[in-house]
């Protein structure tokens, strides 16, 4: 495939998103618009990108440049075509793609395509179109015999010109050349006194020169200018990567209820109930049940694993047929080794737990090191936060039984084998094989509710004297 690259505006404010954020940067499914457009040039086989920045550049330009991309800036807002000429176009060879920042539908097959189809043709210059059902704001693309003539912006279009039902993308490829013999004739003779990058068609169309329109599919159009769009990309990216997913062998309950980003993997025969948010890079293995309104961030989960109901992760690594919730919080670091169980109200946070240990509810274990076959009792807290503020390890070895409502003060180390009595503060390091109570000794008063209010029996009064 031919060498290209490409020139991305996204300096408009989107005024219409009534966000201080620069509109380029509003997330779909995860990922700001403008890396969606960034990535799929790359991936597309672009050598360069240069996107051109206005507002919120100072915002913008940081996402850009770590992506890889050239920044230019657009001193005014004078249109497409001004837009256009701020990337220094006179400094490129070659085929030039230019794209819109604003349009995170497109995927880098389109690019792909769209260079293809052009470097079959003999066009001079090709402008990527697609028909829509409801045209609204879009430029028409006029022709006469089938050939293309002009692009007409809607606002400067005639009632007749506005049946046509054909629009411009906005997206272009033309050879740099042309497109920096044609930019300087370009002028501002319309509704908006704007510079239109339109134009380039009449003006090559005036030279005698054949210009193409590559159909493309609908959403290639689609571009974000308010909430309201933004949140119909993001749904749109979602259901095509809960397809995706489905064509795999991944079963999804409710597709349209199911939030799951680009990069993540999900092992086939796995089954993900409504409401789930898989984010980042999660890898869920095979056979692995996600129950509702799970949220998994960064997480690698085995195969056959259960997540239940509301349960939260966040980069954590689970072990292949482990157990976790409902309403499990694994927190960064975490790491469960097979067969492991977590049970509802269990928090974990820089923690590594063996094969085959448990804590089954309301417990929670922060920068500590569980063995295997390790049973955690209800109420169990490492308490590794001290009052010079730094955080203290727990180590806890194999084997152990840690009673129910117990404390270990950090830094500790638990021995395998070894037995925690319930109820009990744990200073100390404990022994392999030992049993270790760190509690107040039972002592029963009798008959305490039939005495006067106030009376004392004579044990007690000795006691006191």
């Amino acid at each position: 495939m031919s060498e290209f690259s490409t020139i991305i505006l996204a300096a408009g404010k989107g005024t219409r998103m009534n966000s201080p954020l620069p509109k380029v940067l509003h997330p779909v499914a995860g990922w700001p618009m403008i890396r969606r457009v960034i990535e799929g040039a790359k991936q597309a086989g672009s050598k360069e990108n240069r996107v051109v920045l206005g507002f919120g550049e100072q915002l913008v330009r940081p996402v850009v440049e770590g992506l890889g991309g050239v920044c230019f800036r657009q001193q005014n807002q004078w249109g497409t075509a001004d837009a256009v000429r701020a990337a220094q176009p006179e400094s490129l060879e070659g085929l030039v793609v230019i794209l819109n920042g604003d349009h995170p539908l497109i995927e880098a097959a389109d690019i792909q395509g769209f260079v293809e189809s052009f470097l079959k043709g003999s066009a001079a210059l090709a402008v990527v179109s697609c028909e829509l059902k409801k045209p609204a704001h879009y430029g028409r693309i006029v022709r006469h015999k089938d050939r293309v003539q002009a692009i007409v912006e809607a606002k400067d279009a005639s009632h007749e010109t506005l049946k046509i039902r054909e629009v411009n993308t906005g997206l272009y490829v033309v050879r740099a050349e042309l497109l920096n013999e044609l930019l300087p004739q370009i002028q501002s003779h319309n509704a908006q006194n704007e510079f239109y990058l339109t134009d380039l068609v009449s003006l090559a169309v005036q030279k005698g020169l054949e210009v193409e329109a590559i159909k493309a599919r609908p959403e290639v159009a689609f571009g974000v200018n308010s909430q309201s769009e933004l949140a119909k990309a993001t749904q749109k990216v979602f259901r095509r990567k809960a397809e995706a997913l489905m064509a795999e062998g991944v079963i999804l309950i409710d597709p349209s209820q199911t939030y799951i980003e680009d990069q993540v993997e999900v092992g086939s025969g796995s089954v993900i109930y409504p409401g789930a948010f898989i984010l980042g890079q999660s890898r869920i293995g095979r056979f692995c049940v996600l129950e509702p309104n799970v949220f998994v961030q960064s997480t690698e989960i085995a195969d056959s694993v259960r997540v239940k109901a509301g349960s939260y992760l966040e980069d954590s690594k689970v072990g292949e047929s482990s157990q976790l919730g409902p309403y499990a919080h694994l927190r960064p670091q975490s790491e469960l080794g097979k067969q492991t169980k977590i049970g509802n109200f269990v928090e974990l946070k820089k923690t590594k737990m063996g094969d085959r240990s448990q804590a089954s509810h309301l417990a929670y274990l922060g920068d500590s090191e569980i063995g295997e076959d390790t049973n955690i009792g209800c109420g169990v807290i490492t308490c590794n936060y001290a009052v010079d503020k730094k955080k203290y390890k727990t180590k806890i070895g194999r084997g152990v039984f840690v009673g129910s409502d117990s404390q270990f003060i950090a830094p500790v180390e638990i021995g395998d084998g070894a037995v925690i009595g319930s109820g009990s503060t744990i200073t100390k390091d404990v022994p392999a094989g030992a049993l270790a109570v760190a509690r107040g000794r039972q002592r029963n008063i009798e008959d305490y509710k039939s005495r006067p209010s106030g009376a004392s029996t004579s044990a007690e009064k000795k006691k006191g004297d």
